[in-house]
């Protein structure tokens, strides 16, 4: 009896045939009426009666007409999407708008838009009544990111059919394919330890910048891009063109930032993708829900190093990112905004599925830091191993902090506590991060 059952259910599917305009629905009800038809016309042609000569062409009339409509109604239907904010942080809103047009002369009984997003909780799918001919509607959609990443958003499938409900239309919308970038959340910190970078007093970084420094390092010709602030004009008046200063890079300690993404090292779970009552009803009222980081040491991590990289770029110090993911990630130290952002977008993608021990990161990465550098190991790691490292790239004289998240808090396996009096006991500055911690009071001390 239950096999029967799932064959009837089975049965019930639509099955989609393809189309040049897109697709149609094809269900148990159309073979049904394609036997009653063929019934009607093999009884029309055998006893010449005249009631089933006109119920053969009414059925036929009433197809064709059904079929016609429903297919107008998804082809003469146009739907265009705007991401307002294509760069979101989690806890905040990203917001999109959506405007949609009957292009046809006949009202659309019902037409169903589905999205295919890849945005957890990104709520676009709907379905609109009794749109008149040329009428347009609009209506925006906003979504509280709670997961980092870079999403999908569509494509969009519109559907649609006839009055008597016999035919269903599909059609993809690949103009309503777009991209979305959610950062990393990020703590504001007031204060954290200096990196004291044991540079020597008067040099100067001999390197190229396009950040404008009391050192000017020669001048060139004017290039399209460059700020009127860097013309020299002096120089301009003698060349007879524009002349513009070039500029070198303070002398102050550049930041390293290591995060430890090895998979062996991490621990805690995934909440799920659900969305609370409190979250939904802060939403309806343009406000950013009170959310948690979720219970991971790699979430923990990611903000550590978002919020670390922020406060030193507000700094004006020169950033970079060392980081073994997915594959080996390397960005080089810089200043301002894109380089915030090049950090951002790095790290919401990255996720802890690296094979190699922070031991041996430090080991490779750190040979070329010198004494102008600061080193920032980020780890849930409650080994000692990598401590060793880092007081041997102590003992070349690079500035190095450690800030540990404790994997015992997130249910994990180890103490941070031995990890933290090794790194006392060898004068290295640390901060212990355990889960439910506030991170700026813990970064802060």
């Amino acid at each position: 009896m239950k096999s029967l059952t799932q064959f009837w259910r089975a049965r019930r599917r639509p099955f989609w045939i393809p189309l040049p305009g897109g697709a149609l629905a094809i269900t148990l009800r159309h073979w049904s009426l394609l036997i009653v038809w063929f019934a009607l016309a093999i009884f029309a042609y055998q006893t010449g009666r005249d009631i089933f000569f006109r119920l053969t062409y009414l059925i036929g009339a009433l197809v064709i007409f059904s079929f016609a409509w429903a297919a107008y109604s998804v082809l003469a239907f146009e739907l265009a999407r705007q991401v307002m904010t294509p760069r979101a942080e989690v806890g905040s809103l990203a917001e999109e708008r959506f405007l949609v047009h009957n292009a046809g002369r006949v009202t659309k009984i019902w037409i169903e838009i589905r999205d295919e997003s890849e945005l957890p909780g990104h709520r676009v799918s709907r379905v609109l009544n009794a749109l008149r001919a040329g009428a347009r509607w609009s209506w925006s959609v906003r979504t509280l990111c709670r997961k980092r990443g870079r999403f999908r958003l569509g494509p969009i499938t519109v559907s649609s059919g006839d009055p008597f409900g016999l035919f269903v239309f599909q059609r993809r919308v690949p103009e309503s394919i777009a991209a979305l970038v959610v950062y990393p959340a990020i703590v504001d910190l007031a204060t954290f330890a200096p990196p004291l970078g044991q540079m020597p007093g008067g040099d100067i970084a001999h390197r190229r910048t396009h950040h404008v420094t009391t050192n000017v390092a020669g001048t060139r010709e004017y290039a399209p891009g460059d700020s009127f602030s860097r013309i020299h004009w002096r120089s301009t008046a003698r060349m007879d063109c524009l002349i513009v200063k070039e500029f070198e890079l303070d002398p102050a300690a550049d930041v390293w930032i290591f995060l430890d993404l090895e998979h062996g090292a991490q621990a805690g779970q995934w909440w799920a993708d659900d969305f609370e009552a409190r979250d939904l009803g802060s939403l309806w009222m343009g406000r950013h829900a009170q959310l948690h980081l979720p219970p991971l040491t790699e979430e923990y991590g990611v903000t550590l190093a978002a919020s670390v990289a922020r406060f030193f770029i507000r700094q004006q110090r020169a950033v970079g990112l060392i980081a073994y993911g997915q594959v080996r990630e390397v960005i080089q130290p810089d200043r301002g905004e894109r380089q915030l952002n090049r950090l951002l977008e790095t790290l919401a993608v990255l996720r802890a599925e690296g094979t190699l021990r922070l031991r041996d990161v430090l080991t490779f990465e750190s040979a070329p830091l010198g004494r102008n550098d600061t080193l920032i190991a980020i780890t849930p790691s409650a080994e000692l191993d990598w401590v060793r490292a880092l007081r041997e790239t102590k003992r070349r004289g690079v500035r190095v902090i450690a800030i540990v998240i404790d994997p015992k808090s997130f249910g994990g396996f180890g103490d941070a506590r031995g990890a933290a009096a090794e790194l006392a006991a060898s004068g290295i500055p640390a901060h212990i991060v355990r889960e439910g911690d506030d991170l700026r009071a813990a970064l802060s001390r």
